[in-house]
Order: structure tokens, then sequence, then C-alpha cells
């Protein structure tokens, strides 16, 4: 991997009221600067992992779809970004949590952010349902620190109440039952403590635009049942208005961030004093390593293995054509809340 870093330029953009802050967090050289580049470059891979599920319904059912992650856990590891340590620092911040702190963390995966929260010197208890997930997870972080494993979903799992100074979840809440999991989230927190939750989106950025509008082409002739409901791209002014706008509920802001279905009203009595930090980047693929990325996300297994075949071929052809890598913006977002003080117990 090579990477240029610009030095981190923070910017501080609170909202007019006392009780909900909205800060952001930008990489540049300075206000105003372009954002940070980073260049990725990964194994030449242009034959993903083969798992393909039937077509499902919504809600509960296409949950079922965060399962297809277990049959590809090596490929997952592989080419899955780890989270910025800027956004972990900036979390560790906003909750007052440090060495020897109790956190749990929910669909860990195979490990990208456990290991930056064990760094950290935070004491983990990380639930993962997928055996090979868990597996790769355990292996990976067999020396990094304090870390508790647990094989099992959050729904499935009798947790202490409010015994965790923090509740941590990378790219994985979506996958869990709102009509449960942001009761159990806040049971489990101590009082006052801090749910984080980050993810990396798509970013709608002037340098990669073209790009993502040909990839987006592709996928429109090539799986239009797919880029119907792609999540839309937005730049980050536009997403920074979007979060304030629903500040009050931390369900609605993910749900509204990634177009999930996982907004529920009752989330606005558990959590408060939202806060928003972000790292947007701008990445760098060949085909291969494009499709090796594509090959880990759950829209993959959802396609035919004919539809595949032509969406990697497409992506090299858009590659030749382009006669340098395919570029993509995306920002890593981080979102914090605090458990409420009145906060109701279910």
């Amino acid at each position: 991997m090579s990477a240029i870093n610009p030095k981190h330029h923070i910017e501080r953009v609170r909202t007019d009221t006392a009780a909900n802050l909205l800060f952001l967090l930008r990489t540049g050289q300075a206000s105003g600067a372009p954002i940070g580049y980073l260049s990725v470059l990964l194994p030449d891979r242009s034959d993903p992992a083969s798992v393909y599920v039937s077509p499902m319904g919504d809600g509960a059912f296409a949950r079922s779809y965060g399962k297809v992650f277990d049959e590809v856990a090596v490929e997952y590891d592989r080419n899955r970004p780890a989270y910025p340590d800027a956004l972990i620092d900036q979390a560790c911040e906003a909750g007052g949590i440090g060495d020897g702190d109790r956190v749990l963390e929910i669909g860990c995966g195979t490990g990208q952010l456990t290991r930056g929260l064990l760094a950290r010197g935070l004491c983990v208890t990380a639930l993962e349902p997928g055996d090979q997930l868990i597996g790769v997870a355990a292996e990976n972080l067999k020396d990094a620190g304090d870390v508790e494993f647990v094989h099992a979903r959050l729904e499935d799992t009798q947790l202490p109440r409010e015994s965790y100074r923090a509740v941590f979840s990378a790219s994985a809440i979506h996958w869990v039952d709102p009509d449960l999991g942001w009761w159990k989230i806040a049971d489990a927190l101590a009082p006052g403590g801090m749910l984080a939750l980050v993810q990396y989106f798509g970013l709608k950025e002037q340098r990669s635009v073209d790009d993502q509008e040909a990839l987006l082409s592709i996928l429109r002739r090539r799986a239009p049942e797919i880029a119907a409901t792609w999540p839309v791209y937005r730049d980050l002014d536009c997403m920074i208005a979007g979060v304030r706008e629903r500040r009050r509920n931390v369900a609605d802001v993910w749900a509204w961030l990634g177009s999930y279905d996982i907004g529920r009203d009752y989330a606005a009595d558990l959590f408060e004093d939202l806060q928003l930090a972000t790292v947007p980047t701008l990445i760098e693929h060949t085909a291969g390593e494009l499709n090796a990325m594509l090959g880990t996300m759950s829209f993959w297994a959802r396609l035919s293995p004919e539809q595949r075949d032509v969406l990697m071929n497409e992506n090299h052809a858009l590659h030749e054509r382009l006669g340098r890598p395919i570029r993509a913006s995306t920002v890593a977002a981080l979102v914090t809340a605090r458990r409420s003080v009145i906060a109701p117990r279910r």
C-alpha cells in the first residue's frame, strides 16, 4: 500500500442547540483544501469468491443477506479497508473512554475495527455470528489485547445491563433487527455511555464523479434490480446538512446515510448529543482490485453467476478505456450518540 497522508485539518461545526453537537473531521491542508488522497494497491484478483443467494424480499429477509460475508471471510479480510485512526481517536474522545474501559462491538467481522479498539487499551466483547469471520478475527487478533469473542447475533445475546462504556459497530448495524437492536444497545450501555457507528459511504466528488457514474451505468444496464436500490452519493456539505436535520434520532441519521430501513422513532428517546466526524478519501482501483472488493459486498450474492461475469468484464473494459485506475470517492463516517440520561427501559 502506498499513501500520501496530508496533515489533518479539523473543522468543528456546531449546531445551534447545546444538547446536539455536529462535528466534522476533514482531511486536508487547510479549510477548503482538497480532500485526502489515498492510492490503495490490492492483490489483482479478477475472480471473486462465488456465493449466490436467490432473490428475497425486503425487511427481515433482506437482512439475511448479511450471512454471505461469512462465505467470503478470507476475501473480506483481504479486500476491505481498515477504519481511519482519526475516527477511532475521535470516538474515544467523544465517549471519554480509554485504557481498561469495557466496550461492546456488534458484528466485528474479521476484526478491522476491533484491532484499533484494542490498540487503545480497550477491553472488547466482540459479537459476530459468522463462523468463518469470527475464526479469522480470532487468528488476526490473538496477541492484540483483551478481547472476548462471542459467536452470536445481538438479537440472540443476553447482555449484562448497563455494563459497557461504549458500543461500537462498523458496517454492521443495518444487519440487526431495528425493532430490537436500538433497545438492546441502550440497555447494555452504562449511564452516559456512547454508541459509535462507523462505515464507508460513497461520496460525490469532482475527481471521481465521471468514473462512479460509468460504474453505475454498467450496473443499471446489467443489474437494474440492484441499481434501483443503490445508495445515493452525496457531497460532503449535503451529508452534513442531512445529518444536522435528523440529529435528534441516531437511527434516522444512519438510515438516511446508508439508505437502510433501520430508522425507528423510539430510538429518539434512547440517545442524545449526536456528533458526526468524517474522513473523505479518493481511492484508485485496477479492474481486478475493484472486482475483488465487489465480491465481498452483499449485493454480489444477489447477482446471478452470469451477471457477475458480465459486470467483471465490463469493469475490465472500463479500466482499459480510461487508461488509468478507476477512481472512487468514499467518506469514512463516524456517528456517535450518548445514552439518554432518562432513557426508557424496554
